[in-house]
């Protein structure tokens, strides 16, 4: 008995030190990973202030690859129609982050955009915190409280997000 017990608590610690050492090499790799200027402190995420938050309607009219400041890595943009025709150009985040054949948006959707309007690169834009599709599909890319983004949290703190509606 005491043999099967010591084995056992030995197998433990050794799963332990797994998860341990898995959990901080994912941190590590989060800290070390080059963002390529989408960054939480980036030039370009500090032009997200939230206390300026808006939201819109639209219609989506495709989706755009874009460079937002010069040596960014590519992101992903919403084409969309507004109520008056004017087409905005909706920033979502990195192309490495988003997907746009995944994240549920098709052409002709109406959607509600909620974010912030930015000035900059010598063009009028919007960058957005959530896509809401309908009454009960939306697609969230930062925090709506502080514009964190999504693609700087760890996976426990995006879970916790996706639980709190």
């Amino acid at each position: 008995m005491i043999k099967a017990w010591k084995k056992f608590l030995m197998i433990s610690i050794v799963i332990a030190t797994a998860g341990l050492f898995i959990s901080n090499e994912f941190v590590n790799s989060q800290e070390k990973k080059d963002m390529g200027g989408w960054e939480k402190d980036s030039a370009y995420n500090k032009l997200y202030v939230a206390t300026e938050r808006d939201k819109f309607k639209a219609v989506v009219v495709g989706f755009k690859e874009i460079v937002p400041f010069p040596g960014m890595s590519p992101g992903i943009a919403l084409l969309v129609r507004d109520p008056d025709e004017d087409i905005i150009t909706v920033h979502l985040g990195p192309k490495w982050y988003i997907d746009s054949d995944e994240i549920g948006i098709r052409k002709g959707d109406n959607v509600t955009i909620r974010g912030v309007w930015v000035e900059g690169n010598e063009e009028e834009f919007f960058i957005a915190s959530k896509v809401k599709r309908g009454d009960y599909f939306e697609f969230k890319v930062r925090l709506t409280k502080d514009g964190t983004p999504f693609w700087t949290m760890s996976p426990e703190e995006i879970a916790k997000e996706s639980q709190n509606p």
